[in-house]
């Protein structure tokens, strides 16, 4: 109870809620825009590119944003971002028919882009709303935040798709910008540190070390055989990600004959699921060996993944897909939490921070290969197919888990990781 106190707290309690209306309508539109897309084209390269406009920013801006950031005022930038951001969305109201997609495009690389200074900036706030030693509750208040927003936020999404379209989700998530602004810029008395002013020339200098910087985070990872084998799995993963974030929308359409509100329900389902194994995590992480829960957990994915994406076509009602959704979001939940403790215990202080990014960039990267495997290979080979290779992909990497990060493990055991905290 003493971490709930925190919301009490007049400008933490306002960044909560600013975080979590702002959570809610970005999950309308994730599910909202991917679904009218597909319905107005009845594209799957039409929606690829809308998800490849959202991860590109965070490989070419994420750097360079944070140069500015750290020389901002934190919440003011956090106010004008969420007020650009409102702004941006208007002119999906303009989206009628295929012709005018290409404004989604723009949208989406824009919103994104700004995303890159929002997010970085809401974090640095936090440490100066609270103390110290209450920094971890407070970031766990903040996941629980994001975790029920993707409860509440898809089922919203996909009736005000059904009703509305793309100018009813663009509508909605700008008020939830427009909410959050005001929220953020209502707090008191907010100690900042004296503003340094970024140039240009900062910002080149951070995208060239950004590319640096993640060569030398793999020449660490190479050296390593158990975070080499973890970006084994950080590959496959995004991989089939990015494909996922694609045929999703097929499959709520394709293979289950629903649209944006069964697609919200489907999402709400997997996030309970979360909920739920994010706390079965903090009960086993103790008694489990890392490499054990990663590989298990890793495969009760895929095969989960392979049953929901097959037995619609066995005729079992949707009910039964709601609840496989619902378990396929324990297992989704355990894996990288476990897989990023790991690694965090494993790599030297001097050298985590490169190690990260080139683990995040790396993800962005390959899950832009997933993108353009869903784009282009959805039709000639059919959606079905293309998702059960994807869960096959979980299942043979939860496997390899099992046998080469259990051995791997076992032959260093001088720098054995720590355990997940969840």
């Amino acid at each position: 109870m003493r971490n709930f106190r925190l919301l009490a707290r007049r400008n933490f309690g306002l960044l909560w809620v600013g975080g979590f209306i702002s959570f809610v309508g970005d999950w309308v539109l994730y599910i909202g825009m991917p679904i009218s897309i597909y319905q107005i084209t009845g594209s799957a390269l039409a929606t690829t590119l809308m998800f490849v406009a959202g991860v590109l920013p965070s490989i070419v801006l994420g750097s360079v944003a944070g140069v500015y950031v750290d020389r901002w005022d934190r919440r003011k930038t956090v106010v004008a971002g969420n007020l650009l951001l409102a702004a941006t969305l208007l002119p999906l109201t303009a989206v009628h028919d295929a012709t005018t997609i290409w404004i989604v495009y723009v949208v989406v690389l824009v919103e994104a882009s700004l995303g890159q200074f929002v997010n970085p900036a809401v974090g640095a706030l936090l440490p100066r709303l609270v103390e110290k030693d209450e920094l971890v509750a407070a970031n766990s208040l903040n996941s629980a935040s994001n975790n029920l927003s993707r409860i509440v936020g898809p089922p919203i999404g996909g009736v005000i798709a059904a009703i509305g379209g793309i100018m009813g989700v663009a509508i909605f998530d700008a008020i939830t910008f427009l909410a959050a602004a005001a929220l953020v810029a209502s707090m008191r008395d907010v100690v900042s540190a004296p503003p340094v002013a970024a140039t240009v020339e900062d910002g080149i200098r951070a995208w060239r070390k950004l590319w640096t910087e993640w060569r030398a985070g793999l020449a660490l990872v190479w050296a390593d055989r158990v975070v080499r084998t973890l970006f084994l799995l950080v590959a496959l993963s995004s991989i089939g990600e990015g494909v996922f974030r694609v045929l999703f929308i097929l499959y709520a359409v394709q293979i289950l004959h629903g649209g944006a509100t069964e697609l919200g329900v489907l999402m709400s389902s997997q996030g309970v699921g979360a909920v739920v194994g994010s706390f079965a995590l903090v009960a086993i992480s103790a008694r489990v060996s890392p490499a054990k829960l990663i590989g298990w957990t890793t495969l009760l994915f895929g095969l989960i993944d392979l049953i929901a994406f097959n037995v619609p076509g066995l005729g079992a009602p949707f009910a039964v897909v709601v609840g496989l959704f619902f378990l396929v979001g324990i297992p989704g939940a355990m894996s990288f939490p476990t897989m990023f403790s790991i690694i965090q215990g494993r790599v030297p202080d001097a050298y985590r921070g490169r190690v990260i990014g080139a683990m995040f960039t790396t993800s962005s990267l390959l899950a832009l290969v997933g993108l353009g495997i869903a784009g282009t290979l959805t039709v000639p080979l059919g959606t079905l197919n293309i998702l059960n290779l994807q869960g096959l992909a979980y299942v043979v990497a939860g496997l390899a888990m099992l046998g080469l990060l259990t051995r791997a493990m076992a032959r260093d055991r001088v720098k054995e990781p720590i355990a997940a905290a969840g």
